[in-house]
């Protein structure tokens, strides 16, 4: 059974790395115990920016927004970290390279990957200058092309299709180190999830960060039935006006049976992969989700109009003349209906 370590407030953070050998403000990455790959889902709002420590090295995957960029160098700082062995923009995205410059312009960097070149914002223009005046071009990784982070293997899954949309044009990665496996998939959206399924790519994994900030048109189900992951981490902004994570990317992860961890509810997220277990810290104090709780003896209330169902205690009951009662939380999704973002039943 995977090892889940208790939330910890953000004071006890730096002293529990500090008892494993990776304390902030360490000299550098090679502080991780060997044996350990150390993933850290760095908390920047409706935002994606991860950084992955294994056997002396360091790869950043995406930034940010622009206004995040002194959030992450602080942040590699923190971690000791002074040199990228690699630095992955996802895709063009603001919210993914805005925050890349920082970390560009005060470490120093191996190698820069990104899925294209060019591309109109001045977030990716500053992006590709702080990488060209450390003498590199960004460079677009091969489908099936494999590079080692320490002990880990990394295999560039996609994207495998030209694009016209830029989510889909993400840069997908997989993590594997040991018996753990972890997948990064930017904001893929279906269609690039049904090419990498179609093109029989490995997508299994232990924890993934979910795409697109757990928007309704990514995560679908056939990927998820292929990933099968035991966690899952979404990078969001609290009160976001998107409404990300929608109710259907959470209702299909518990679905799962994934436990889910969200920046927005618990700040950075650390995962620590031994080779075997994985267990996790968190900034804040809380625990992950799994959409189910301790329903014995309950019963689920549906509203007829919005098809959302709910835990008996919600706040959110429909009016009588609309309910409609399940047995189980099974009953309830076959029947179509979609877990309240609320009550989370």
């Amino acid at each position: 059974m995977k090892r889940r370590l208790s939330a910890l407030l953000l004071a006890l953070l730096p002293l529990f790395l500090s008892a494993c050998a990776y304390a902030p403000g360490a000299a550098t990455p090679t502080s991780v115990p060997d044996g350990e790959l150390a993933v850290h889902f760095i908390d920047v709002g409706q935002a994606d920016s991860a950084l992955l420590l294994c056997g002396g090295q360091a790869m950043l995957i995406d930034g940010g927004n622009a206004q995040d960029s002194s959030r992450v160098v602080s942040y590699l700082e923190d971690q000791g970290v002074d040199t990228l062995d690699y630095v992955v923009c996802t895709h063009a995205h603001e919210d993914h390279v805005g925050g890349l410059s920082g970390p560009l312009n005060t470490c120093a960097a191996a190698q820069v990957f990104s899925p294209v070149r060019e591309y109109d914002s001045k977030a990716f223009r500053d992006f590709v200058r702080y990488t060209e005046a450390q003498g590199l071009t960004p460079a677009a990784p091969s489908p099936d092309e494999t590079f080692s982070l320490g002990g880990a293997v990394v295999t560039v899954l996609g994207p495998r299709r030209d694009y016209d949309d830029t989510n889909n044009t993400s840069i997908v990665l997989r993590v594997d180190f040991g018996e753990t496996s972890f997948l990064f998939t930017g904001d893929m959206e279906r269609d690039a999830e049904a090419d990498l399924l179609s093109d029989g790519c490995d997508v299994s994994c232990t924890v993934l960060k979910v795409g697109h900030h757990g928007s309704s048109t990514s995560t679908s189900y056939p990927f998820l039935r292929a990933a099968m992951p035991e966690y899952a981490v979404i990078s969001v902004g609290e009160d976001n006006s998107y409404g990300h994570p929608h109710e259907e990317t959470l209702s299909r992860l518990y679905d799962a049976g994934c436990t889910v961890y969200r920046t927005d509810r618990l700040g950075t997220v650390v995962a620590v992969s031994d080779g075997t277990d994985v267990s996790f810290l968190t900034e804040r104090s809380g625990s992950p989700e799994t959409g189910r709780g301790d329903t014995s003896g309950s019963a689920y209330i549906g509203n007829r109009n919005s098809q959302v169902f709910h835990r008996e205690t919600c706040a959110n009951l429909p009016a009588e003349q609309n309910r409609v009662t399940f047995d189980s939380r099974e009953a309830a999704v076959s029947a179509g209906y979609r877990p309240c973002g609320g009550c989370n039943p």
